[in-house]
């Protein structure tokens, strides 16, 4: 069974063109990081969204990351903070959460417009090597430029890492506007079509890099 972040998944009901793998197509974990942390952010929306689309693929396991839900070993300017933020526990959190990158074969990070990226790129600087020969894909949302001068920001972040940005990405300008009450898309044949074309890149990338660190451990 996948691994789901808690309250982020709604009842849906799936196509008849789910993306369902061939017999022999192999599995692969796929974390999903939701990077927006501001009170009020559009995100988790956003990120339910994209899960439902994930969903459709059952060679996926998803373990969904939620940054405004992880006690971060930094600070970060117009977080919402639920309790006192406690340095020790902090620490601890970000073990976890190395555990949970480690263990994931691929990733896709759903982020908001570049001047609300910090805790995201915090995250990718304080756990390198986790990304380290592994796909990394992207949901952006914003205004007119679809949160893509954040991806702008992020792929080459990650390829300094050794991570593998895919070409394919999910943009959504003015999301506010795209979505209803629970996450369903108004115009979800054009971001369906962008998000299973994306999933498509990253399972080949996947499993073609699980196989090779698995032959020759990758060195840096």
């Amino acid at each position: 069974m996948p691994f789901l972040g808690a309250d982020l998944m709604g009842s849906s009901t799936m196509p008849e063109t789910d993306h369902h793998h061939k017999v022999g197509v192999e599995t692969f974990r796929l974390a999903v990081i939701i990077g927006g942390v501001r009170e009020g952010r559009f995100g988790n929306v956003v990120a339910d969204w994209f899960i439902r689309q994930v969903e459709r693929r059952d060679e996926l396991d998803i373990d969904v990351i939620d940054l405004a839900e992880v006690d971060l070993p930094f600070e970060v300017e117009g977080r919402a903070e639920s309790e006192p933020h406690d340095p020790g526990h902090a620490v601890s959190s970000a073990f976890t959460v190395r555990r949970r990158l480690d263990a994931a074969d691929a990733y896709v990070v759903v982020t908001p417009e570049y001047h609300d990226t910090t805790a995201l790129r915090r995250l990718v600087d304080w756990h390198g090597r986790p990304w380290q020969a592994k796909p990394v894909g992207f949901v952006a949302y914003g205004g007119t430029t679809r949160g893509g001068y954040a991806v702008e920001q992020l792929r080459p972040l990650f390829a300094d890492l050794h991570a593998v940005p895919v070409r394919g990405q999910v943009t959504l300008p003015y999301a506010w506007e795209l979505f209803d009450e629970d996450a369903s898309s108004w115009q979800a044949a054009a971001t369906e079509e962008a998000a299973q074309a994306m999933l498509d890149q990253l399972a080949w990338w996947a499993v073609t890099l699980r196989r090779g660190r698995e032959r020759h451990p990758y060195a840096a």
